[in-house]
C-alpha cells in the first residue's frame, strides 16, 4: 500500500524531473543555435570580397609534438555534446537529491497528521481527557486538529454525563427495591407465605437486574483507573465462593498480573463460573484453566444450536435451553468487561455439548 508520503514525494520529485529536463533541454537547444550562427558568422566572407576557400588543416608537427586545432564546426559538436552529458549527470543527482528532500519536506507536512492519528488511536473512553493542542500557523491542518479537539470536548461531556446518571440511577433504583424488600419481609403475615415468596423471588430478580446493567454500561464505558490485580487470586476467591455442588469443578489456576478494575475482573469470572455451573447437566463438570494470559471456562451441558451461537454475547439473547434462566445479561457482560480491559473473548461448542469459552489478556496487561 502506497503512503500519502510516498506519494508526495514522488510528486514533488517528478515535477522537479520534468522541470529540469525541459529547463536543460531549452538551454542547450539556445545553446546550439548560438554556437552554430557565432561559426557561420566567423567563416562568412566578408562584403565585397570572395568567399574563402577553407583551407585543409596543416600536418601535424611531429618535432613540436603538438596536434593541430579542429575546425570550429567540430569544436562546437563536442562542446554540444559535452553539454548534453554533464546535463544527463546532473539531471541523474538532482534527481536523487529531490527524492530525498521531498521525502523530508512530505514527513515535515505530514507530522501534523501523524499526532491527529496517533492521538485518535490512543483515545478510549478512559481518556478522553486528552489532545492533541497542535500549534504552528492557522492553516488546514491546524484546523483539522482543533475541530477535533472541540469533538472530543463534546464527547466527554457526554460520557460525563451519562456516567453521572449511572450512578444515580444506581441509587434511585436501589433504594426503593430494598425498601420494597424490607416491606414484604417484615409486612407480610406469615400465612401468604406463598405470596411472600414470590414477591422476594422478584424483588431479587429485578435486583439482580439492574445490577447487571448497571455493571454492563460501566464496563462498556471504559476504564477510569487501572490497578494491578492478581488475577489468579480473583479465580480462586471466585471458585471458593461459587456453589458448585451440583457439578465436578477442576481448576489449574497460574499466577497472573493484569492492569484493571477489580471489581469488574471478579464480576468477569463470576459470570462465567455462574454460566457453566448453571447450564450443565445435573453430575456435569466444569473446568477452570488460567495459564499464559488466557482463562478457559469448560462445562459440560445442553448443545448450543448453531443458529443461535452467535447470540452468546448479545445483551438479552437466551437460549431456548436456558429460558427463563437468567436475564440474558451474563456473557454480554463478560464480553463488555474484557473489551474494556482489551482482552478478546471467544466461544466455541464443546462435543457432546457444554461451552469452552476463553479470555484472553494482552501481553500488556501483566
Amino acid at each position: 500500500m502506497t503512503t500519502v508520503r510516498v506519494r508526495l514525494t514522488l510528486i514533488y520529485s517528478g515535477l522537479f524531473l520534468l522541470t529540469s529536463v525541459v529547463l536543460l533541454v531549452i538551454v542547450n537547444t539556445l545553446l546550439r543555435q548560438a554556437l552554430h550562427a557565432r561559426i557561420e558568422r566567423l567563416v562568412a566572407p566578408l562584403p565585397g570580397k570572395a568567399p574563402v576557400a577553407p583551407v585543409a588543416p596543416p600536418a601535424p608537427d611531429i618535432e613540436a609534438g603538438v596536434e593541430p586545432l579542429p575546425p570550429l564546426s567540430e569544436l562546437a559538436r563536442d562542446l554540444i555534446h559535452y553539454q548534453w552529458d554533464v546535463s544527463a549527470l546532473a539531471i541523474g543527482v538532482l534527481t536523487l537529491v529531490s527524492v530525498v528532500v521531498g521525502w523530508l519536506i512530505a514527513g515535515r507536512i505530514l507530522r501534523p497528521l501523524h499526532r491527529i492519528t496517533a492521538t485518535a488511536q490512543r483515545l478510549s473512553l478512559s481518556t478522553l481527557h486528552e489532545r492533541i493542542a497542535l500549534t504552528g500557523p492557522r492553516d488546514e491542518l491546524k484546523e483539522l486538529a482543533d475541530t477535533f479537539d472541540a469533538m472530543l470536548d463534546r464527547l466527554e461531556r457526554s460520557v460525563e454525563g451519562q456516567r453521572r446518571f449511572i450512578a444515580n440511577a444506581s441509587h434511585e433504583l436501589r433504594t426503593p427495591l430494598a425498601v420494597q424488600r424490607t416491606a414484604i419481609e417484615v409486612g407480610l403475615p406469615e400465612d401468604v407465605g406463598e405470596i411472600r415468596d414470590t414477591l422476594l423471588v422478584h424483588n431479587h430478580r429485578i435486583e439482580g437486574l439492574i445490577d447487571a446493567l448497571l455493571v454492563l454500561s460501566q464496563a462498556e464505558h471504559g476504564l477510569q483507573k487501572r490497578d494491578p490485580v492478581a488475577f489468579h487470586e480473583v479465580v480462586r476467591l471466585v471458585l471458593a465462593e461459587t456453589d458448585t455442588d451440583a457439578v465436578t469443578v477442576t481448576a489449574r489456576v497460574e499466577p497472573f498480573l493484569v492492569h484493571g478494575d477489580p471489581v469488574l475482573l471478579n464480576r468477569l469470572v463470576t459470570n462465567l463460573v455462574d454460566n457453566a455451573v448453571r447450564y450443565n447437566h445435573p453430575g456435569g463438570s466444569v473446568e477452570v484453566t488460567l495459564a499464559g494470559g488466557v482463562l478457559t471456562v469448560r462445562n459440560t451441558g445442553p448443545e448450543v444450536p448453531a443458529e443461535r451461537f452467535g447470540d452468546l454475547f448479545a445483551p438479552f439473547r437466551r437460549l431456548h435451553t436456558t429460558r427463563g434462566q437468567g436475564a440474558g445479561l451474563g456473557l454480554s457482560i463478560v464480553a463488555s468487561i474484557a473489551a474494556a480491559h482489551g482482552a478478546a473473548v471467544a466461544a466455541r461448542p464443546n462435543p457432546g455439548g457444554g461451552l469452552d469459552v476463553a479470555v484472553t489478556f494482552p501481553a500488556g496487561a501483566i
